[in-house]
């Protein structure tokens, strides 16, 4: 089938997307599942190629765990920061509504906070150093950023500001409680995709293959940490803001995921800016290789 536009945009209907991947009537696995599943494995199999270089902060024993903890970390973190930050109001009357996963609402944010918490947890049990070990995790995290925002495409949620560029896309909105093709909007999820996903990816990618960075604690996490604060906070002035947080918004000027990703952008700057001087011997973890 042709796509079909209206006033110029594509309109999401005429793509053949389908939230749900799998529907077996009693059982439903959506693709926002799939993105967290794939993005948990990719990082991990990732993982296991970056400790295999010289100076790794962990061993193999290490990452097996710690991928538990980190998407332990991800799931709780994010749902309750998603709860916090942007919808509370709702969750307080509907509290079991918490627990329903599948219906999306996940904040990268709080995935973040509940990552930095795992990642200590087992720094502290293991006795590892806890800034390398998020350095080597955040070069995993563009994995599934990327299929994140692919699935949030697929959801039709979290669209862009109406515009006229000839990419935009006519998603179904519910308007006077009839759904219809809204008006034409950027694409907000793909151009999330390609920034937090590819471009963040290769950035952290040539700066540990190419650069002395790994060996620098807080450079590559605050790498990853200023670029992903600064694209989060761009892409937001081309994103509308949650329907419930217009008027937050409105009134601060700023989007909400702007006001959380200032934060991030300040503190990535000074992490790697004092990254060269928490520079020093890599002792050998067993079953890796020592650095000086």
């Amino acid at each position: 089938m042709a796509i079909q536009t209206i006033i110029g945009a594509i309109v999401w209907n005429d793509l053949g997307l389908d939230p749900v991947a799998l529907d077996l009537g009693f059982f439903q696995l959506r693709w926002y599942s799939l993105a967290y599943l794939a993005g948990i494995f990719l990082g991990y199999w990732y993982l296991l190629k970056l400790i295999k270089q010289p100076g790794a902060p962990m061993a193999r024993r290490h990452a097996d765990d710690l991928v538990f903890y980190s998407a332990l970390g991800i799931i709780l973190g994010g749902r309750i920061g998603y709860v916090l930050f942007y919808n509370l109001s709702y969750y307080i009357q509907h509290p079991l509504d918490i627990l329903k996963l599948w219906d999306g609402g996940m904040s990268f944010h709080g995935g973040l906070i509940g990552t930095v918490i795992g990642i200590l947890y087992l720094s502290r049990k293991e006795k590892l150093p806890w800034l390398r070990i998020h350095d080597y995790v955040a070069c995993c995290v563009p994995f599934g950023l990327f299929f994140g925002r692919l699935a949030n495409f697929v959801n039709h949620e979290l669209w862009g500001a109406p515009t006229t560029v000839p990419w935009a896309v006519s998603f179904p909105e519910m308007i006077q409680g009839v759904i219809v093709n809204g008006p034409p909007r950027h694409p907000s999820q793909l151009y999330e995709a390609i920034l937090e996903g590819i471009v963040l990816f290769a950035i952290l990618a040539w700066m540990f293959w190419r650069t002395q960075a790994r060996y620098e604690p807080g450079k590559l996490v605050g790498a990853f940490t200023f670029f992903y604060g600064l694209f989060r906070f761009l892409i937001e002035f081309v994103r509308e803001p949650d329907a419930q947080l217009v008027g937050f918004a409105q009134a601060t000027g700023l989007h909400m995921g702007q006001w959380l990703s200032l934060p991030m952008i300040i503190l990535g700057a000074w992490l790697m800016w004092t990254a060269k001087g928490r520079r020093q011997r890599i002792e050998p973890i067993a079953g890796t290789e020592s650095v000086a």
